[in-house]
């Protein structure tokens, strides 16, 4: 029975990867795969061992398009992936020394601290790859074909969940031989994974079902709507913000609807249900976009933070609320009506997202425990105070010790029997406590980052992005006219691909540089394959980088933190 006075905790893990396949369909990076091997199988293990647990998963549908292509590419042993290809080989010797050196450089990708260093045999890999450094194109080549087995068989162990490695005694005994893997150990550790990634969307699917979690979805590839619909919003946040020289997006609010209606008709499809809510791309929302999500059946959303404070600021001549407790733990309706609003507690989601990793596990459940406590006797004044967490569900786990394993499996069990804590999910919330809904007068737009949009737009190489890309969707117009109608499906497929965020959010000096080159070079390669689909040249700037990167971003640059000071 639910505590009488309870705080509701929802926890909103957000899956997402951009699509990765290049213009013939071939992947030029595999995080999808490594993500859903490690951290989609923890995630989704952790709900089913802790039976109390309630949560809400947001899957994009272009993830679950490249999981579900991944899936066939396994059951028919057609790879497309360059390390899949390799791991599946059966004579590693035929591999030409061009893959060889990618598989060199690919192959140390990862958190070295937390899934390269612990294991003796793989660390060796590495320093041997060390002494070769000073001239890698030259002598990559003297490197024998048992060097180049092992190397693949530890990455992909690397990139295996501690769930699926407790789980599973084949993995325990490749972890226990270390070394020499034979090509029946790739060929087994291939049908591991295929089925490993093949029975994921059924389990989740499973437990929504059962009533355990719920599954949202986010517009198909991931695009800022707010965005789409009109660059000046940027300016709602960040007055002063420079933007692309193109005025508007040509016909956004066209495409902000496709996006929209592909991922509300393809998630019955993979869960059986329509979807009830929508992270929106990078928590990114406007006034307009919110109404739009309401008007395709969306029933709840959610944002960062820090839209809610420019909001509620916005529309007080005292400064707006003095505290968070005031505000923040209940959601709201714009002007009472459309879609119902969650708020995302940055605090508590980046200290996920970025310290607890350092922590021991059950150091760092005691101390979130704490602060929800601390916000349960704050929120006296609500009588069904809601905290949301919102965070991806992929990337923090990589520089947590075990994946994460002794915090999430603490969390859960911690929360889920606490006498003044209830888990449960938004729909859970919207359904059983509307009168807890409050109206709000203005929505400042924005994104769940700093609340505004400057990680997207606002910059040169970002602004350079967006006319590469209105520049593209200008001949869309004008071309696709006359193709027929198969040919016209695929042009706006292509379109949704490049309109996703990830291009954006990776341009600018302080991201990696690595990661820069790859996302800058996929993004313009889209670009050129919309152009041969309209059978147009492609503008000769399409050759030349957006950005170089270079900078030393937090997590790699996959996550951002939001708030700064620690929650009390």
């Amino acid at each position: 029975m639910p505590p009488a006075r309870a705080l509701h905790v929802i926890f909103c893990w957000h899956m997402h990867q951009p699509d990765y396949r290049d213009a013939d369909g071939f992947y030029t990076l595999p995080w999808t795969y490594l993500h859903a091997c490690k951290d989609y199988a923890d995630m989704v293990a952790h709900y089913e061992e802790n039976p109390l647990a309630r949560g809400v998963f947001n899957f994009v549908p272009i993830l679950i398009e490249q999981l579900e292509d991944y899936t066939e590419q396994f059951r028919s042993g057609q790879f497309r992936d360059p390390l899949l290809i390799a791991l599946a080989t059966g004579d590693l010797k035929t591999l030409p020394n061009e893959q060889r050196h990618f598989l060199l450089e690919q192959c140390f990708r990862l958190d070295h601290e937390h899934m390269l260093t612990p294991f003796p045999p793989y660390r060796r890999l590495y320093e041997i790859y060390q002494l070769i450094l000073e001239d890698v194109k030259e002598m990559a080549d003297y490197l024998s074909v048992q060097y180049i087995a092992d190397l693949l068989v530890w990455y992909h162990l690397a990139w295996t969940g501690e769930t699926v490695r407790r789980g599973s005694p084949f993995l325990q005994s490749l972890f226990a031989k270390g070394h020499a893997f034979s090509q029946e150990d790739r060929r087994q550790l291939v049908a591991f994974l295929g089925e490993l990634i093949a029975g994921l969307i059924p389990r989740y699917r499973a437990l929504a079902e059962a009533g355990r979690i719920e599954i949202s979805t986010t517009p198909y590839y991931h695009p800022i709507g707010p965005l789409l619909l009109d660059f000046a919003v940027a300016h709602e946040a960040v007055a002063d913000a420079p933007l692309p020289d193109c005025p508007v997006y040509p016909g956004g609010t066209e495409r902000a609807r496709w996006h929209i209606d592909r991922a509300q008709n393809s998630h019955p499809r993979h869960f059986g249900v329509p979807a009830q809510g929508m992270w929106p791309a990078e928590g990114g929302v406007s006034a307009a976009f919110v109404e739009m999500m309401g008007s395709a059946g969306v029933r709840w959303t959610a944002s960062g933070e820090g839209i809610l404070t420019h909001s509620l600021l916005l529309g007080n001549d005292d400064n707006g609320p003095r505290g968070r407790a005031e505000y923040l733990y209940r959601p709201y309706r714009l002007q009472g009506q459309g879609p119902v609003i969650f708020f995302r507690d940055d605090a508590l989601s980046d200290i996920i997202g970025f310290d607890y990793k350092t922590w021991f596990g059950h150091d760092a459940v005691t101390d979130f425990i704490h602060k929800l406590e601390a916000i349960w006797r704050q929120t006296e004044h609500e009588e069904n105070p809601v905290v949301s967490i919102i965070l991806d569900g992929e990337n923090a786990w990589e520089y947590y010790p075990y994946n994460g394993y002794y915090f999430l499996s603490e969390l859960y069990k911690s929360l889920a029997n606490h006498p003044h804590i209830q888990m449960c999910t938004f729909s859970d919330f919207v359904n059983h406590h509307a009168d807890g809904i409050q109206s709000i007068p203005h929505l400042v737009a924005g994104s769940w980052v700093y609340g505004s949009f400057s990680t997207w737009i606002g910059e040169a190489a970002k602004n350079r992005a967006w006319d590469l890309l209105c520049a593209a969707k200008q001949e869309v117009d004008q071309h696709i006219g006359q193709f027929p109608a198969e040919q016209q499906a695929r042009i706006l497929e292509q379109l949704g691909r490049c309109e996703g965020s990830d291009w954006f959010w990776w341009l600018g000096d302080y991201n990696p540089s690595d990661s820069v080159r790859d996302f800058d070079h996929l993004y313009r390669l889209n670009l050129r394959k919309l152009y041969t689909l309209m059978q147009i040249p492609a503008p000769d700037n399409l050759s030349e980088f957006i950005s170089h990167g270079g900078g030393a971003a937090e997590a790699g640059g996959t996550m951002r933190r939001t708030h700064t000071k620690d929650p009390e």
